[in-house]
């Protein structure tokens, strides 16, 4: 697989990120149940494309990130948060992940935000490494959070400055 191309998304990714969201969903990072039939668009009123850089490889969508604001409060506008963070299977181990981070704290920067954050499921080791080896450390920790799969599970936030 070559390079992806990293791009803001649009509205025409919908159905692709539609099917690669359904893909990727694990109870290692989801907190909400399996999607079932019938799905429910991708882009909504809170979620609209230029909230998502896409990954593209070879003509297809194989990741994506999603930046956005924690709250509506303008003391607060300075922080964006990654809220939502997906690779297709089949591109995974390529730095294709890595890549998406680096870019949403570019994104980040170029919007004039001053800290990125983000939350991780206290299970998620593989995703909690990564962000860690790009500058994110854990800031706060509500233990037993979720009950997921039949165990509690910690939720972990973490964040860096830009």
């Amino acid at each position: 697989m070559p390079d992806p191309y990293i791009r803001t998304a649009r509205l025409d990714d919908d159905a692709e990120l539609s099917v690669l969201d359904r893909a990727t969903w694990s109870p290692l990072h989801a907190v909400m149940p399996e999607p079932q039939p019938p799905y429910d668009p991708f882009f909504d009123e809170r979620h609209s494309p230029d909230g998502y850089l896409v990954a593209e490889a070879e003509g297809r969508i194989v990741g994506y990130i999603r930046l956005a604001h924690p709250t509506p409060l303008a003391s607060n506008a300075h922080v964006l948060a990654i809220q939502g963070f997906a690779v297709a299977e089949e591109a995974r181990g390529r730095g294709l992940g890595r890549a998406l981070i680096r870019a949403a704290v570019e994104e980040a920067r170029g919007r004039g935000a001053r800290r990125l954050t983000l939350r991780v499921l206290g299970h998620n080791a593989p995703a909690r490494t990564l962000y860690e080896s790009e500058g994110f450390t854990v800031e706060g920790v509500l233990p037993e959070e979720f009950h997921l799969d039949g165990r509690y599970v910690d939720d972990i936030l973490m964040g860096r400055q830009l």
